[in-house]
Formats: structure tokens, sequence, C-alpha cells
């Protein structure tokens, strides 16, 4: 009996050791996270939703550093509803390591939008010195068939694939240094009806001029990121956002995003600036921000509760002088402020300081 339990008592000490062994040899830590999305809060207008999008993004299939599947995931992270990944087809530094042709960035791309819930609209960069510089062709059918030696033939190519053109950073230094112009070739591609929007800010720079060119052209405006490395490491993602195009459209679907641009819909949003068409940006502020009596009251003063419940800024001018609110103030996102007026105010009028609806204009709005 005594040698029985002598035996089993090795036998745990076996099975324990052997166990304990397995657990120093690999020890699970929890330190794996499970992806999760900023949802940004931009309220829908009347008549449509709301969209969140991106239509200028590189990877390493021409001069960016980053995968195409994970611009999808930092896109999916980060609130995008929309994109396109937009590789040159003149410039492609990584090609001694990259040999598949122009389309094989958006064909890793799209499983990977797919699963994440995200429009990918098929696209490239037409890179050219200045006139005409660099064009975005959105709504593409093959990135390879637009690659030739003389724009003309391209920009046939574009028209026979049905595509949209966007003309990217008119502004940039690099390309018009000392101006910024409309050249004669842009204006017929206006006029053919191939341009149908502008960026009116890229990477980290805006550019007023443009923002009248779209107002004045009835262009779709666009905010994007024109991004090359890791979005983390160029925005601060965690407490502000890329630049953005909101689009206004009538379903969510690829063919809502066309046609919300091609009906000029979109506002471009960016370093808690917007700009964009007058209409559309009151539409989007009333939709977001409330005013209201407060409870308090006295004898010279009335209290006003002033609430966003958007993810989006709004910097206050006081145009009514004689009201007694301050001559200017800012709501922050998702937040409320409580503005005192005399109690025989009867007006207050402001201007959104950045709200932008032209080159040297701002929004105006009656608050009561």
């Amino acid at each position: 009996m005594k040698k029985r339990y002598v035996i089993l008592l090795s036998s745990i000490f076996c099975v324990s050791t052997l166990l304990a062994q397995q657990n120093a040899n690999n020890i699970e830590l929890r330190i794996k996270q499970t992806a999760q999305r900023k949802n940004i809060l931009i309220p829908n207008i009347e008549g449509y939703q709301t969209l969140k999008g991106d239509f200028h993004i590189h990877t390493v299939f021409s001069d960016g550093l980053v995968w195409p599947i994970i611009r999808i995931q930092e896109c999916w992270a980060e609130g995008i509803d929309v994109m396109a990944i937009t590789d040159h087809l003149e410039y492609r530094p990584h090609k001694a390591y990259m040999q598949k042709g122009h389309n094989h960035s958006y064909n890793l791309a799209i499983s990977e939008a797919k699963k994440h819930n995200i429009l990918l609209i098929k696209a490239a960069e037409i890179t050219r010195e200045m006139p005409p510089g660099h064009l975005n062709a959105l709504y593409i059918n093959d990135a390879d068939a637009l690659h030739h030696k003389k724009v003309e033939k391209t920009f046939e190519e574009v028209k026979e694939q049905n595509a949209l053109l966007l003309w990217n950073h008119p502004g940039w230094k690099a390309q018009q240094p000392d101006t910024c112009l409309i050249y004669e070739v842009h204006q017929k591609l206006i006029k053919e009806g191939l341009v149908q929007g502008m960026e009116v800010m890229n990477y980290n720079e805006w550019y007023p001029i443009v923002l009248q060119w779209c107002i004045d052209y009835n262009l779709a405006v666009f905010a994007n990121s024109d991004i090359h490395g890791v979005t983390g490491y160029v925005y601060d993602v965690k407490h502000a956002h890329r630049p953005m195009t909101l689009l206004f459209a009538k379903e969510r679907t690829q063919k809502g995003v066309r046609e919300a641009i091609e009906s000029a819909r979109t506002i471009a949003w960016f370093d808690q600036q917007l700009a964009g068409p007058e209409e559309l940006i009151k539409q989007l502020f009333k939709a977001s921000v409330t005013l209201k009596p407060a409870f308090h009251t006295d004898d010279k003063h009335v209290y006003m509760e002033l609430s966003n419940s958007s993810d989006m800024q709004f910097e206050f001018i006081n145009e009514t002088k004689s009201n007694g609110a301050p001559a200017s103030f800012t709501l922050q996102p998702r937040k409320t402020i409580v503005v005192r007026l005399t109690k025989s105010s009867k007006v207050f009028k402001v201007t959104l300081d950045n709200c932008h609806i032209g080159m040297d204009k701002k929004l105006q709005v009656d608050l009561m």
C-alpha cells in the first residue's frame, strides 16, 4: 500500500513538473487588444446622410510607406466611411520591389474594405508637371489603361472609363511657387465635366482661393490627407482627426457618393475648420447646435444655453454688440456653454469664424 502511495505521488509530481515547464515555456500575456473604431459625430442634414471621406491616400505601390490593407484598417479605426487609394501612375519609387500593375493596391485592399464596411473607390493619381499638375481619377475601371506618355491620351481614357477628376493641391508651392492659377487646361476639363472637384485642403495646408473657385464653378470641395506615412505618426488621431471630406449622400453606396460629388454636396473639414457652400454649412450648423433658455434670470439679464451635439468646433464672433454677450466665444465639440444676454435683447447675430463660405467670406447666422 505504501509503495502504491509513493508511485501516485511521483506521478502527480511528474505531471505538475511538466505543466510548470509548459507554463514557463509559454506564458500568454494579456496585452492584445480588440480593434475599436473611433465614432465621429457629424449629424445628418435633411434628406441626406453624412459620410466622412478621404480621397487621396498612397501606399507602397507608389511612394507611400504602408501596405494597402493597413490603409483600410487605419481609415476604419479613424472613423472614415469612404476612401480612395490613389497611387501615382507616373511615380513609383518602390517599383523594383513592387512588380505588379497599377490596379494591384486596389485589388489587395477591396476585400478588407468590404469586411470593415468601408466604401473603397477605385482610383489613381495622374502625376504631371504644371499644367495640368496632379489629378486623382475616381471611379476608374482600369488604372493601367490610364498610363500614357501624353496626358491628353490619359484624359481621353478617363472620359472613356466614365471616371471623375479631382484636382489635387492647386496651391502647392512646388508647382505654383509664386501664385495660384487656373490654367486653360483646367478650365477645359471643368467645361467638359471631367473635373468635378478640387482640394481646398491637402495634408497640412489649405487654399482659400480654391474654395472660391469651387463656389464659382459649382464644384465639390475636398479636404484630403494625401497620406504617405502612418497616419498616427502624422496626425493626432487620438484627440483630433485627419483632414476629411464630408459628403451628403442620398444613400451609403458607391453610387450615392458619386452623386454627392457630382452635385457638389461636400464640405472640407480640417483642423476644426469648415469650408464649403454656404447653404450646406448653415444646415450642418443648425443640425449640430441648439439654443434654449437657461433656468437662471435676473433683473437685467437672461441666460441662454448653447449646446453642440457634434464633434465639430464652432468659433463665434458676436456681431450684435449691444446684447451683452461676449465679443467672441468658442463652443467645443459635444459641449454646452451658457451665454448671458441683456434682457432687452431681441437680436443675436454671429459670424462663425471657422466656417468659410468663400475666399474672404464666413458664415453668418441669427441665433435669435
